[in-house]
């Protein structure tokens, strides 16, 4: 797909198919995640993928934002090991972390997938379902799958700033 194609397509879904992701699409999206760019390349960063049902429905009681995914992308960082901004010690992990995030949203409409940002949720309920996240600061859960036949993006999608508004030019 062209990749103006995926930006100008992508939208936050809120209603999925019940239908499971290929794991040839899922090794692929994952594979975008891992090789995105991070601050000095310290990749302070990793993904719980998401695909049993018993996590799937333990992970219901830390969000609300539970739309029937049939994959959810756990993406999280840990600040000890990210690159610090020497001038005012600002610590890069939550932005490798979005970044990574980003990626995994994009590679998944690759793919033909839908894909909802989750920032609402419980961490330390979350740290507790996942294997090994206990020194991770959660950033994101992207839910992933096939949208239902009736999923739309909703009416605020198409609602932007004007490029006058939003950029700032020949400074």
């Amino acid at each position: 797909m062209e990749f103006n194609d995926v930006l100008n397509r992508r939208y936050s879904c809120r209603a999925f198919a019940t239908r499971g992701v290929e794991r040839e699409k899922v090794n692929r999206i994952l594979e975008a995640g891992r090789i995105a760019p991070t601050a000095v390349n310290k990749q302070p960063v990793h993904i719980w993928a998401v695909s049993n049902p018993q996590t799937l429905e333990a992970i219901k009681g830390v969000t609300r934002s539970n739309y029937g995914a049939p994959l959810l992308l756990v993406v999280g960082c840990r600040p000890t090991e990210a690159w610090v901004r020497r001038y005012d010690g600002k610590n890069g992990a939550e932005v490798d972390a979005a970044i990574v995030a980003t990626y995994l949203m994009l590679a998944a409409e690759n793919e033909g997938l839908a894909t909802l940002w989750v920032g609402s949720f419980d961490p330390a309920l979350l740290r507790d379902i996942l294997p090994g996240a206990e020194d991770y600061e959660l950033v994101a859960i992207i839910n992933v799958g096939y949208p239902a036949a009736d999923s739309k993006p909703s009416a605020m999608h198409c609602e932007r700033k004007t490029m006058e508004e939003f950029v700032t030019r020949d400074v």
